[in-house]
């Protein structure tokens, strides 16, 4: 990797709080400026003390430039390992790729005990060539033709979404004389047998109620097909209805081991959560404010008055907050925990327990919950206009909303500033020194680019030539919605690592763990 050495510059911090500060603070002032203060871990927060060093590269890579921080990986799958430990549990861990498209990432967790769960063709091929043997690595979400044959040829384990790919898989070890292939049967649509029903629908999978015919197809394709497990992958944060489908599937284990087949796995998917925001209180302030400025009660918030999924009807307030909850008091592996902790809906013990009396693995696929705090994007200030009918600036940047898709999956948290020359007065519109309000405009021709709706309170006014940095974006945020939409460039990605007092980077691509000398 590059020599990137820290000039440790001192900057003021991005808000009045630390950057990494927990929730225990004192209720702020009524009229306290609205900030979401990003939550930073220690390994981003460091990087963002290194301003001079980020200006530098960005002046050479261009701008929007993400960065990744692979090291950061070994504490979150740790997070993971302690939650299966403290339940007495085997399994294992899988990113879910499609939360990242960086090689420096993948590569990164490969020399680990982690796997990870391909969506695509392009994810399988993208894993086996970062070095993940087959055995740690699970085929997931619908699959083409090719998919499915590159899944059967290197004997990775096969998420059957339905009966079709059922099939299919059958056909491909027959017709290629392969092993048998081990396979997950996902399963959807569960319900609870008591009183109280959990039930949600999906176009992935197959419902509970048609796991009769499903297993019996299976037993005519036993010589073909292993299955090692069965699972489900729900879209939502409902703890209550993950509870109903972790207890489903233990049900759809025994049906299993009642036909002859042999299970020891159960995978409940993702969806664990990541917290962006460093205090539950500010949150708590701005939906507030929010609701209230749809109302009418205070000036807007947002970029024509838009409201997040809340109108106003004849006086009243409609619709829904739809927003991510960027402060979540309990989210990534801690969710998990808490999970298995929940009594089973219907036979009311411990999920975790019911898991290790059924003799059965954990797999889990943590998307955003396992890249957390592994990147942020930067992006550099175009101009600062004023707004002529009294509004607050607007700051156009080198990126648009597809770099930095915080706002496209309804991310609201505050970018940190990193001033080109942090000792110099802020020039250009707006208030002085002191807490400024502006709106955050793309590069692009469109008048839907804006980088988030919001007004987005910083510290001091911004300057061309500044920086902002959006924390916290490697999973989903970073490249999910990149395009080259007006041929301009996507982003460039790097990955830097901490090493004493030196920052070291190389371009996202190069990146591969070792060592200068070969090692690890």
């Amino acid at each position: 990797m590059s020599d990137a050495r820290d000039a440790r510059l001192h900057l003021a911090p991005p808000h009045p709080a630390p950057p990494h500060a927990d929730t225990s603070h004192p209720a702020p002032p009524h009229d306290a400026p609205l900030y979401l203060e990003p939550r930073l871990a220690p390994g981003p927060a460091a990087l963002l003390r290194s301003g001079g060093r980020l200006h530098e590269l960005v002046d050479a890579l261009g701008s929007p430039l993400n960065v990744v921080l692979p090291g950061q990986l070994a504490h979150n799958l740790a997070e993971f390992g302690a939650v299966l430990r403290r339940h007495h549990l085997s399994g294992r861990i899988y990113l879910a790729h499609k939360a990242t498209g960086s090689s420096a990432l993948v590569r990164q967790l490969a020399v680990t005990q982690a796997g990870i769960d391909a969506a695509s063709l392009g994810e399988l091929q993208h894993a086996l060539g970062a070095g993940f043997t087959p055995d740690r690595v699970m085929a997931t979400g619908p699959k083409d033709p090719a998919f499915l044959w590159l899944a059967a040829r290197a004997g990775v384990t096969v998420h059957l979404d339905g009966p079709a790919e059922l099939e299919a898989a059958a056909r491909l070890v027959r017709t290629y004389g392969l092993p048998r292939l081990p396979v997950v049967l996902r399963l959807a649509e569960f319900e609870t047998s008591g009183p109280r029903t959990l039930s949600r629908r999906s176009r992935f999978g197959t419902a509970v109620k048609a796991l009769g015919p499903l297993l019996d197809l299976l037993g005519r394709h036993r010589e073909a097909l292993d299955p090692v497990g069965v699972g489900y992958h729900l879209d939502t944060t409902s703890a209550d209805e993950k509870a109903v489908a972790l207890e489903g599937c233990l049900r759809a284990v025994e049906e299993l081991r009642l036909r002859d087949f042999a299970p020891r796995a159960v995978d409940v998917g993702g969806g664990f959560g990541v917290s962006y925001l460093a205090r539950a209180d500010q949150w708590e302030r701005y939906t507030t404010a929010l609701t209230e400025a749809v109302l009418g009660r205070r000036p807007p918030m947002t970029w024509g008055g838009h409201g997040y999924g809340l109108r106003v009807e004849h006086d009243t307030l409609k619709g829904a907050l739809a927003l991510y909850p960027a402060h979540r008091p309990v989210a990534g592996a801690a969710y998990l925990d808490e999970l298995l902790r929940r009594p089973a809906p219907s036979l009311g013990r411990p999920l975790g327990t019911l898991l290790l009396e059924g003799l059965c693995d954990l797999y889990a696929e943590p998307g955003r919950a396992l890249v957390d705090q592994c990147g942020l994007t930067l992006g550099r200030v175009l101009e600062v206009r004023e707004d002529v009918a009294g509004g607050p600036p607007q700051v156009r940047l080198a990126l648009n909303a597809g770099d930095v898709g915080l706002e496209e999956h309804g991310v609201l948290v505050d970018p940190v500033l990193l001033p080109r020359a942090p000792d110099a007065p802020p020039t250009g519109p707006g208030p002085g020194p002191g807490p400024v309000g502006v709106h955050l405009m793309g590069n692009l021709c469109l008048e839907a680019d804006l980088i988030t709706r919001r007004i987005v309170l910083l510290p001091r006014p911004p300057r061309p030539g500044d920086l902002l940095a959006f924390p916290n974006t490697a999973g989903y945020c970073m490249d999910f919605t990149a395009t080259r939409a007006q041929r301009h460039p996507p982003a460039r990605r790097i990955a830097v690592g901490e090493e004493g007092d030196t920052w070291r980077w190389c371009l996202d691509e190069q990146y591969w763990p070792v060592t200068s000398d070969g090692g690890t």
